[in-house]
């Protein structure tokens, strides 16, 4: 058969093409009127003049036992800084001119350059990032230069070497006709222009803190050569890491998705001058085999049969196949509306010729083309849809059977509770199987003969970094009673002790949405555990148990039922209810559950799944969080209440925690939730509140810290101060910490120069005279700094901190790991002190990050990030959870900024009851 498709991407041996007169057009571009001005997010300041920079280090901590480690930081020596990167730019293009779009071909192109015309780029050697940018050491011989090249069997897929067509075959006359098409191989032409030069002396200066465009640059150059590496040996790259096609380092996670090992490594400028940071990192990864066994796995279908196809059509699009029996690679587009049986295309009649003498055209079905013209028989794919590796409105229809997913194609869509459990189960490393890992990556990543490294003279040493790090002592805990202790290895009980401020619980009831327990049982229980630990509990107003017929009714109405049946039982609004869910994990219930109680009724509530009946030590982890909920403290320390504590005490001071959550991969529509929690109740730092907004999709700066309303202000920030002044007697904080959670280097100065003084005008904006000094911190956990013990296969100790030798070069930043890592290798949160206006020491700084750690009310173990971040994260998983976003895809915008002349609409949260909002409702 051939068909009247000539649009050469069609599957020469094995698909059915349909043909349309033109291809379709890409959409118009957007058109702003012109006197509209593009509205932009705020990711720069308005004013330049007096712009806030991270600050300098001012000395460096002393307190503490020294301890001896070890760090996945291996040296760099620089040999030649005289030389220069020159920068070009690369523009590729088809022989008729258009540019190409395709992904994937730039590498396979620039490599054939480099074989076919190494004499005339004066043997240079590349260093390419895949898309238009090209680095060399040393300058072209032109500023422009134009290379034409070709290659064969253009596919966007890694060289995985398992490309090879099937050689075994033995195709008809029309077959032959099709395999000799040009779309075998294709013309190319490169443009390659000067665009910069970067001293490689940048470098040195960036090792003395002097950073600067050229410095950045310089060690991007040095990044895109190792991703260039990784690339030459097949790998799958994500960023800076990269992922080899072997199956040992694959483990299943369910639903044909695999985690995948690999590494990440990346160059940093640090106090001991360059090096490599390499860490072991997790992808994850659609399991390579038949086409279908993924369809039907990723929906835990029975069988094809049962597969809902709409929702496959959105995870199959853009995955790579091989269609068999050709081998030949493409990307899926689509899939055809019919099945297989149904879906007619138009091909050439051989057998029938019009007045001119051309075939005339008939229409078959792709079923019956491949039984009557290819002799292939379909074993399942007749009532299944095909899938289209054409385009939209020309389609290139295969049968499902005849597809195989290529390896190392990365699964970007949320995973499922199960799959997240079972990820970090089988990707989690001990110390000592980490570093082995590491040091058999880099003898087998060969870095030393990288020819790019080799010619700017950079070498990498094989062996792991040596720095001194420092112990803290955990600080004393004070429980009720008067009890004192010091914790042991970051961790502590309540055993024979009583919560510092524990409350009454007088009116409540308990909600039974079907738990697999004994009730009577579990609330006799919760009193007694209560009564030992200072709470004192009534007996429960009632237990209600959910009528069976609503068990398969929507959340929403189950919840409205059960609210029903307590509202016409009980006299008025509980203070407190005792929630029990069918499920342990992404219980539907719980976002609508939430909802009705904090927003409609203002009742703080404590839900719980228990599958079996509940222990003591699980009855007095829910005992911590509803004595905080409910307005107690489990924990203090011991000099929250006492001068003595460094400048806190002191002086009125507010601390702040503050983070960005955005909705999970393959959300892009839904809206970020921004969470600011602040300290109350001065001169505590164990309490806190949370103000939440919501704000465009993936905005990483915080949109609402100050939103003026004519004359007043409506932002988080005015929320919390006023809420400190009314908890703390009548006075305004005169020190404000800030801890932000969730931003990269990138963007320090957009929180210093924006957020910042955002926060600085609400002050203003309350009191034009008052002048409070500020503390700004970030808090990273989403780096690759591991840390190991010289002597021992343990993870580090709970309290050791490093600000010395891998830590930057000017800035003030430390590496705290404040908790105790039972499993796998503990990763250290990265502290940024951005702005210091109080004036702490190095010591007084990282004592009070290190005692944040410990005044966390929902467990007696040091936290591994200060407490207010942490609180920050729940406030906004918990609101999140009262959001449905189906039917907002409106509300969605681009990171950069809306071509559009207003601002960007995102639906808001609904508002929390008063008596709930100053709460700890998230713990």
């Amino acid at each position: 058969m051939d068909s009247t498709n000539g649009n050469g991407n069609g599957a020469d041996v094995e698909s059915a093409n349909v043909s349309e007169v033109a291809d379709a057009l890409p959409p118009p571009p957007p058109v702003i009127p012109p006197n509209v001005e593009p509205v932009r997010l705020k990711t720069e300041p308005a004013e330049k003049k007096n712009m806030r920079v991270p600050m300098a280090r001012r000395g460096f901590g002393s307190k503490g036992q020294k301890i001896q480690l070890l760090t996945n930081h291996f040296k760099v020596n620089v040999a030649n800084l005289t030389g220069h990167f020159y920068h070009y730019s690369v523009a590729l293009f088809y022989d008729d001119g258009r540019p190409v779009e395709q992904k994937g071909v730039g590498r396979k192109v620039l490599d054939k350059v480099h074989e076919t015309y190494h004499s005339d780029l004066d043997g240079k050697e590349f260093a390419y990032d895949g898309e238009k940018t090209l680095f060399t050491f040393g300058a072209l011989p032109s500023n422009k230069m134009d290379f034409s090249v070709v290659l064969e069997e253009v596919s966007s897929a890694r060289t995985n070497g398992n490309g090879s067509p099937n050689g075994n075959e033995d195709p008809s006359d029309g077959d032959r006709k099709r395999m000799r098409r040009p779309n075998r191989s294709k013309n190319f032409r490169v443009e390659i222009s000067y665009a910069a030069k970067i001293p490689l002396q940048a470098l040195a200066n960036a090792m003395r803190g002097q950073e600067s465009e050229n410095s950045q640059e310089a060690i991007r150059v040095l990044d895109i050569i190792l991703r260039q590496h990784a690339a030459r040996q097949g790998c799958l790259l994500v960023r800076q890491s990269f992922f080899h096609n072997d199956p040992s380092n694959c483990e299943p996670v369910g639903g044909n998705i695999l985690g995948c090992r690999g590494f990440h490594s990346s160059f940093r400028t640090t106090q001991g001058g360059m090096s490599l940071n390499m860490d072991v990192t997790t992808t994850m990864i659609i399991q390579p085999g038949p086409l279908i066994d993924f369809v039907i796995a990723n929906q835990n279908a029975k069988d094809p049969f049962t597969v809902d196809w709409s929702k496959a059509k959105r995870t199959l699009k853009n995955l790579r196949i091989k269609v068999s029996p050709s081998n030949q690679e493409y990307r899926i587009t689509g899939m055809s509306d019919k099945p297989c049986r149904e879906q007619m295309f138009e091909m050439k009649d051989r057998n029938s010729k019009n007045e001119n003498g051309e075939f005339q055209t008939k229409e078959v079905t792709v079923f019956d083309y491949f039984k009557e013209e290819r002799k292939m028989d379909l074993q399942y794919s007749g009532d299944l849809p095909c899938i289209n590796v054409g385009k939209p409105k020309r389609p290139t229809y295969i049968p499902i059977e005849h597809c195989t997913l290529i390896p190392l194609q990365r699964y970007t869509k949320a995973l499922n509770t199960f799959q997240r459990s079972a990820l970090v189960e089988k990707s989690r490393q001990k110390p000592q199987e980490r570093m082995n890992v590491l040091s058999k990556a880099l003898k087998v990543s060969n870095y030393d003969a990288e020819p790019l490294l080799r010619s700017c003279g950079i070498s990498i040493s094989s062996t792991f970094t040596q720095v001194e790090g420092r112990v803290l002592p955990a600080p004393k805990l004070k429980m009720g009673c008067g009890d004192e202790l010091f914790p042991r290895n970051g961790r502590w009980n309540f055993n024979n002790k009583q919560f510092v401020e524990p409350i009454k619980i007088e009116r409540w009831v308990v909600a039974n949405f079907s738990a697999r327990c004994n009730v009577r049982q579990l609330v006799d229980d919760l009193i007694r555990i209560g009564g030992s630990k200072g709470i004192k509990i009534d007996g429960p107003f009632d237990v209600f148990e959910e009528n069976h017929q609503f068990r398969r009714a929507p959340p929403l109405i189950r919840v409205e039922k059960m609210f029903e049946e307590i509202q016409s039982k009980l006299p008025g609004a509980p203070q407190f209810i005792l929630c029990l869910l069918p499920e342990r994990k992404n219980c539907e219930l719980y976002g609508p559950w939430k909802k009705k109680n904090l927003t409609e009724y203002g009742i703080r509530t404590q839900c719980m799944a228990p599958v079996r009946q509940p222990n003591d030590q699980y009855l007095t982890n829910c005992l911590l969080k509803i004595n905080a909920k409910l307005g107690g403290l489990n924990s203090v320390l011991s000099v929250e209440r006492t001068p003595a504590f460094t400048v806190i005490s002191k002086v009125p001071t507010i601390i702040l925690g503050m983070d960005v959550s955005h909705g999970s991969p393959g959300q892009s529509d839904h809206p970020s939730i921004a969470a600011v929690v602040s300290s109350r109740e001065w001169p505590l730092i164990s309490k806190y509140r949370a103000s939440v907004r919501t704000q465009p999709s993936k905005a990483e700066m915080i949109e609402s810290l100050l939103k003026k309303n004519g004359t007043e202000d409506d932002g988080i920030i005015k929320e919390l101060l006023v809420d400190f002044y009314t908890s703390s007697g009548k006075r305004k904080p005169e020190h404000i910490i800030i801890f932000r959670d969730g931003v990269s280097e990138s963007q320090f100065n957009q929180v210093l120069n924006i957020e910042l003084d955002q926060i600085i005008e609400a002050c203003k904006l309350l009191d034009e005279t008052w002048n409070p000094k500020f503390l700004l911190m970030v808090a990273q956990k989403n780096h690759h700094t591991k840390f190991f013990q010289t002597g021992s296969p343990d993870n580090v100790p709970p309290g050791t901190i490093i600000d010395n030798k891998i830590c930057h070069p000017k800035n003030n930043d430390f590496y705290l790991c404040a908790h105790a890592g039972m499993i796998g290798t503990t990763r250290p949160t990265h502290y940024h002190v951005l702005y210091d206006e109080i004036g702490f020491s190095p010591d007084e700084l990282q004592e009070l990050v290190h005692s944040l750690s410990y005044v966390y009310q929902r467990s007696t173990t040091a936290i591994s990030v200060v407490a207010p971040i942490c609180y920050a994260h729940l406030a906004a998983a918990q609101l999140g959870t009262f959001m449905k976003y189906e039917d907002q895809s409106e509300t969605s915008s681009s990171h950069g900024g809306v071509t559009a002349p207003g601002p960007v609409s995102v639906a808001q949260l609904p508002k929390l009851k008063d008596n709930v909002a100053n709460s700890m409702f998230f713990c």
